[in-house]
């Protein structure tokens, strides 16, 4: 099927570079934002402008979606002048949000019941990432409809993988996100034993790099917590939000999973205190801080 249009909803930290790197891909452009004013450094020709999700869908053959938090994706899919009031038989909507993989199935049905496929893939990387075209994108739904995104979501993303059923990528997604919080509260944790011990932390980070504890979140992370830099790119309120997501799944599927309570608990402490809008690699600032 041909792609002449792709809406996108959702013009934040990183739906509008997402969108950015569409349109230097040469893709016509569908936008609607709930905050209007988001919209106003949008003005190339190929790009259209839409007052409901319902009529940008009605103009579109994918509408992507990149908003906080499950309201506000059942909101703008399910909600009134919504994406299913809109869309056309075999149009997709590509859910690129962090929601609850259970909401996630329940708004597949949804709109397969209207003919109107779905797609579950949720990104990591952050900011940079999304300005960089360099997302990891975590897939869940049917293969047809993966093969028929999959020329879009290269504009967005370098690893894109194809998980299972519809769920699968907000599953993913949840693992990615207790794996990186646990890992920054790891690396805060290790700064500061070293610094406890009278041991540079620095150096410390410059020696671990090299070997086999080396890691993204060490790498990028480690020199944010060193510095007290916590400028936002991924806020600590929606990993909070994300860690909430798996903490729930975890309860629906009759698991323990401690690791990722502490990690919860720092983050909730992150927020509580007014922290929220930092980067989540703030959980090393609540560690070194002891305030845990």
């Amino acid at each position: 099927m041909t792609i002449n249009r792709i809406g996108l909803i959702g013009l934040g930290i990183m739906g509008k570079p997402m969108a950015k790197n569409l349109l230097l891909a040469k893709h016509n452009l569908g936008l609607y934002a709930r905050n209007p004013a988001t919209l106003e450094s949008f003005t190339t020709n190929n790009i259209e402008k839409y007052s409901s999700p319902a009529e940008l869908a009605e103009n579109c053959d994918i509408t992507i979606t990149m908003v906080s938090d499950s309201p506000d994706v059942e909101e703008v899919i399910m909600g009134k002048a919504g994406i299913i009031d809109g869309a056309k038989s075999k149009h997709l909507v590509i859910d690129m949000s962090t929601i609850s993989p259970k909401l996630t199935r329940s708004i597949a049905q949804s709109l397969k019941a209207k003919n109107i496929d779905m797609l579950d893939a949720p990104v990591s990387g952050g900011e940079q990432g999304a300005i960089d075209g360099t997302l990891s994108i975590m897939v869940g739904g049917s293969v047809e409809a993966f093969n028929y995104a999959y020329p879009v979501l290269q504009v967005l993303g370098k690893n894109i993988v194809h998980i299972g059923d519809h769920g699968a990528g907000q599953v993913s997604k949840a693992c990615n996100q207790i794996l990186a919080a646990q890992t920054v509260a790891a690396v805060g944790e290790a700064f500061l034993l070293a610094k406890s011990s009278g041991v540079d932390p620095n150096k410390v980070r410059e020696a671990l790099l090299g070997g086999f504890a080396n890691s993204k979140v060490l790498e990028l992370h480690g020199k944010r917590i060193l510095e007290a830099n916590y400028k936002p790119g991924f806020k600590a309120k929606l990993h909070y939000k994300d860690i909430g997501i798996a903490l729930k799944s975890a309860e629906e599927n009759n698991i323990a999973i401690p690791g990722t309570i502490m990690i919860e608990k720092y983050l909730r402490k992150l927020v509580e205190q007014g922290d929220g809008e930092l980067d989540s690699a703030a959980i090393g600032k609540i560690v070194l801080d002891g305030n845990g």
